[in-house]
């Protein structure tokens, strides 16, 4: 499943953010590291906020920190806010109205399913675990 620009950046704030939950980051410093413009990157934050999920911390020093439970919080939770996460309606694309169609239509429908049950199992604390074990395993040389 492709996700939008948005939405994936939505979610690496929000990994960068629970990463460090006590730390206040500015939004500045979030775009330089991925590479996008700051303005861009403040929608992307303040539907994240409104959501409860970051929080503005406006002054000298301020930026964004996370407000959300990671154990509680999922990818789900996160992506809906930026795209819709639900199957695609049948009969919308050509040839489904045949019975080879259909069956395609079934199939992806059903691959659809699985994502959206796999987005709503996985929280941000298991995410955080999978990014620790990643900075693990690169910092190994091989063998």
């Amino acid at each position: 499943m492709k996700l939008q620009k948005n939405t994936r950046l939505a979610l690496t704030s929000v990994l960068e953010f629970a990463a460090a939950p006590e730390r206040q980051i500015a939004a500045f410093e979030i775009a330089q590291k991925y590479g996008v413009s700051a303005h861009h990157l403040a929608k992307v934050l303040s539907t994240l906020a409104r959501a409860g999920i970051v929080e503005s911390v406006r002054g000298a020093g301020g930026g964004y920190r996370f407000a959300a439970n990671p154990r509680r919080l999922t990818l789900h939770d996160v992506i809906r806010r930026f795209e819709p996460v639900k199957p695609a309606r049948a009969g919308s694309q050509p040839g489904e109205r045949t019975p080879e169609g259909r069956a395609i239509s079934t199939v992806l429908s059903e691959i659809d399913e699985i994502a959206l049950a796999t987005f709503r199992s996985i929280t941000i604390a298991t995410m955080l675990r999978i990014v620790e074990r990643q900075n693990g395993a690169a910092a190994k040389p091989g063998f």
